[in-house]
């Protein structure tokens, strides 16, 4: 297997909407596997321009393995009101807008990992796509920039009877279940999707555990000291990178067929007494 790791330089705020929050939209302050998939999707499709975006998405996601983003540096995230225009025509004195918060974040760098499940001519195109096309972190009014030279390095995969009771040290998020005990650093608990298109017609959001303390309402970069089984660990070489991922959970579409007993009547219970 091989990842594709770069940084990231966030040119000015952003806003990577949490689901499920509208009215009053809240922010992640990294990306999550879905953000990091579409951004290399996008890129991609703005470099080759042959295809419909849809068909890029639905190819990088056959090839990644694993997606994640962490914090190389503080991040502040405030909250703002913003207004929002809802009819363009209107007689003098009516309301034509509506007030919405949102969230905003912003940190000088942000690295980004994706592992790939083999070496082709796709990851080549997607380092070139990085680096010659225009980035935009979470939605299209946050541009980013690649801050440091792009690396593809090999990944190694830790075989799960070797990590059971090994502890591992990650900077980036993980899935947050009862498989995995953190033995020691702290974090904040998001919901984020893995993916960007349905898989098993099922979409659903899974707990990750960022590794990040808030001081002073600022958000700073740590570690998670953990262990666990049942898990695929992952070592991106020459960078010393964990990255954890869960095994992938089907879901069955059978109904259980549920035996219904009937209520006996009074009638019935006096003649067996």
């Amino acid at each position: 297997m091989k990842a594709i790791v770069f940084t990231l330089r966030l040119n000015s705020l952003y806003s990577i909407r949490i689901p499920f929050t509208w009215q009053s939209a809240l922010t992640y302050p990294v990306l999550p596997p879905s953000a990091v998939i579409g951004l290399v999707a996008n890129a991609l499709q703005r470099y080759k321009n042959d295809k419909h975006p849809r068909e890029y998405l639905e190819k990088v996601e056959q090839e990644v393995v694993w997606a994640g983003s962490r914090l190389l540096t503080p991040c502040v995230i405030k909250s703002y009101t913003t207004s929002a225009i809802t009819k363009w025509e209107e007689p003098v004195g009516g309301k034509f807008t509506n007030a919405l918060g949102r969230q905003f974040a912003y940190s000088k760098n942000l690295q980004v990992a994706v592992i790939f499940k083999n070496y082709n001519s796709i990851i080549d195109e997607i380092a070139k796509s990085l680096i010659t096309s225009p980035l935009t972190c979470g939605d299209s009014e946050s541009p980013v920039t690649i801050d440091s030279s792009l690396m593809i390095k090999e990944v190694k995969e830790i075989a799960k009877e070797m990590t059971s009771n090994e502890i591992i040290e990650t900077f980036f998020p993980i899935p947050f279940v009862k498989d995995i005990e953190i033995i020691d650093g702290k974090g904040q608990i998001y919901l984020m999707h893995e993916r960007c298109h349905k898989k098993d017609n099922t979409y659903t959001l899974r707990n990750y555990i960022v590794p990040v303390k808030e001081e002073k309402r600022i958000l700073k970069p740590t570690t998670l000291r953990i262990k666990g089984k049942n898990l695929n660990f992952y070592k991106i070489e020459d960078i010393c990178l964990y990255l954890v991922k869960l095994p992938h959970i089907t879901f069955s579409t059978k109904e259980e067929t549920v035996q219904k007993t009937r209520r006996k009547t009074k009638k019935e219970t006096k003649k067996k007494k």
